[in-house]
């Protein structure tokens, strides 16, 4: 999905023109996802002309089998479990009925609400060329697609990327889902086994045990593991109250089918067997890459993805790389800060850059866990002094309110105060991790949270009360007693 406006510039755009049988532009775009697009919008806008390739659906993975069909489902489940889960409050229901195939047709629904924004229609009528087909490099300045030529001042290659599978036997013969089929899904799966216990992983299988489906995640190493220990200790404990079981630090040995039903053998000293209705892959994303035409461009490139520096500039000076397949952090909002570093780059000549010091992500489990800048382990071995601060939720009173007080929000400073990273995990975590993203960026230290005024009762205050802490040793110490005894004696 486009992150940029989709307000039309009030100038008429600028054409690609034709000229011998070839698209001349100022950029051309392949792939129309959430970076391509965000590209493709700011520039037509801003007096540039473009030409945007796309051989799939408009919106790319992000609308279509990403973060709007997750988001969507999520809900549904969040739905299904305030049902039962209203006796906290008083509020007493029978189980509810989950009708599968009116979930599917939810999450569809939104999918089709959002498309316009992202659809061919829009995107012409903003004045960008859209080709729809496959795109690749012929030479250095030219690629081919659907029968055209297209040259370009810049080229920007938004490609994005696809599941990973891993090399297990028997597991494409057996059959699976992953990311592009499980939304396709119209009938509940009874015992879904779900291979990887990263964000896409364990939110799915948080999703669908409550809407109702048995759910195994086998997890070679530990869930979750970017994220900060005591963070990601309150989601597992979460997913057991749910009734997701895990097995973590277990390999997978074997799939195979039988019946209508798989069998997971797994890699451990007894050979256990998993018997599921379905397996759901979640073991990472791999760059599409393949297709492109990188080595008739001069295009370097390694398995994880394309080679950029910092002004995300491919080994074809000519040629930028962005989102998921430049080999950098895998979410639609760096495609979308990607793409602002290329029209700076592409339109202005200004040498913008990426800097990932306040990098922001979520999994949208139940709670939240989200996340901004440096982990406490990140800091440690780049070598700065680090202080830590934490919070818990418990000691919040709009959570005690909505009898959701499990969690924390954890910090991580440097010297002299300054914000290196932060950790909450908790009810609407990434919602309140923006405060903290803003203070990384800006520089800001913890004082800078700490004097800010929180509306109350808000969820929002635990970062202030977590940043007040820094202070409560020094305030309420035996210097500031005697300092508040001797002016109490000397004031009139």
């Amino acid at each position: 999905m486009s992150l940029a406006s989709p307000t039309p510039s009030l100038l008429p755009p600028k054409l690609p023109e034709r000229r011998n049988g070839v698209l001349h532009a100022d950029l051309c775009i392949i792939g129309a996802g959430s970076g391509g697009l965000s590209v493709a919008a700011g520039a037509v806008q801003m007096g540039a002309s473009v030409v945007l390739i796309e051989k799939g659906a408009m919106g790319g993975d992000c609308l279509n089998t990403g973060c709007v069909p997750s988001k969507a489902l999520i809900a549904a489940a969040h739905a299904a479990h305030a049902i039962r889960d209203g006796g906290r409050f008083g509020i007493h229901a029978a189980a509810p009925d989950i009708r599968f195939d009116e979930v599917h047709a939810h999450v569809h629904g939104v999918i089709a609400a959002i498309a316009p924004h992202d659809s061919v229609e829009r995107f012409q009528g903003l004045g960008v060329h859209v080709i729809q087909a496959a795109g690749r490099f012929v030479d250095h300045q030219t690629v081919e697609a659907g029968g055209d030529r297209v040259t370009a001042r810049r080229f920007v290659i938004a490609s994005g990327s696809r599941a990973a599978v891993p090399p297990i036997p028997g597991l494409a013969e057996a059959g699976f889902l992953t990311n592009e089929s499980v939304f396709e899904l119209a009938e509940r799966p009874q015992h879904l086994i779900v291979l990887g216990g990263g964000p896409i992983g364990i939110e799915m299988a948080q999703a669908f045990r409550r809407l109702g489906s048995e759910v195994t995640v086998v997890e070679k190493f530990g869930i979750l593991s970017r994220d900060e220990p005591e963070a990601v200790e309150v989601v597992r404990a979460a997913l057991a109250r749910d009734g997701v079981a895990l097995l973590e630090r277990t390999g997978v040995a074997m799939v195979s089918r039988a019946d209508g039903r798989v069998t997971v053998t797994l890699d451990d000293e007894a050979s256990r067997s998993l018997n599921g209705s379905h397996i759901l892959v979640a073991a990472g994303r791999r760059p599409n890459l393949e297709a492109l035409g990188l080595e008739a461009a001069g295009i370097a490139h390694t398995p994880k993805g394309i080679t950029v520096d910092d002004r995300l500039r491919t080994s074809n000076r000519r040629i930028f790389a962005i989102g998921d397949v430049a080999g950098g952090p895998q979410f639609t909002h760096i495609a979308g800060y990607h793409a602002g570093i290329v029209i700076r780059n592409a339109l202005f000549g200004l040498p913008a850059k990426v800097n990932y010091a306040a990098l922001p992500w979520v999994t949208y489990t139940d709670p939240e866990l989200a996340h901004s800048g440096l982990t406490e382990a990140d800091a440690r071995k780049a070598g700065h002094e680090v202080q830590i601060l934490t919070w818990s939720f418990d000691g919040n009173d709009r959570a005690q309110a909505e009898r959701a007080t499990e969690g924390l929000a954890k910090i991580v400073l440097g010297r002299k105060g300054r914000i290196l990273g932060a950790t909450i995990v908790g009810p609407r975590a990434g919602e309140l991790i923006g405060t903290w993203g803003l203070a990384i960026s800006a520089g800001l230290k913890i004082g800078a949270v700490a004097s800010a005024v929180m509306p109350y009762p808000t969820l929002s205050e635990i970062s202030k009360r977590a940043a007040g802490s820094y202070y409560t040793p020094k305030l309420f110490g035996a210097l500031t007693r005697r300092i508040v005894g001797f002016v109490q004696r000397i004031l009139p």
